[in-house]
């Protein structure tokens, strides 16, 4: 099975997808990221002694403002007018820390990578914010959990 990629050429240069014939519509995305931290860093994490201040809210802005700078970061990636973008938090056993990202918009190319930005970047704060306390944090699992909206309509992630 030979599928054409989206962002190739026929010659094998990259290319933006135009989008500009599509239709607007809504468009919803949601991403986690998960961080693997140490007894010690969990412990300062969740009782807020981390000597950088407040991670939580540090990774939450973080991740709010990387997804909207995606297409800087994302050689392909089209700007998007972001509805809203939110991260939120929490705790998957002692350690792990899930970090969960939404996107929305209106237009005429999804939010996917986005959300997956937003997840990622909060990830890497919560590391910088921890790493006094433990450098052997590990980040993992960056993915997309759910996508709405669009000509491929709904997708949610296999459990």
């Amino acid at each position: 099975m030979s599928e054409k990629l989206s962002h190739v050429r026929d010659d094998g240069s990259l290319a933006m997808v135009d989008v500009g014939a599509k239709a607007a519509t809504a468009r919803t995305a949601r991403a986690e990221a998960r961080v693997r931290l140490s007894d010690a860093a969990a412990t300062a994490l969740r009782e807020a002694t981390l000597a950088k201040g407040d991670a939580f809210a540090a990774a939450q802005l973080a991740g709010i403002m990387a997804a909207k700078r995606t297409d800087e970061l994302i050689p392909l990636a089209h700007p998007i007018p972001l509805g809203a973008v939110d991260v939120s938090f929490a705790w998957d056993g002692a350690t792990t820390l899930r970090i969960e990202s939404r996107a929305t918009t209106v237009g005429q190319t999804g939010v996917e990578m986005e959300a997956m930005v937003a997840a990622s970047v909060a990830a890497l704060t919560i590391y910088d914010m921890c790493k006094a306390v433990d450098k052997g944090i590990v980040v993992e699992s960056v993915r997309l959990v759910e996508k709405t909206g669009g000509k491929s309509g709904a997708w949610t992630a296999p459990r």
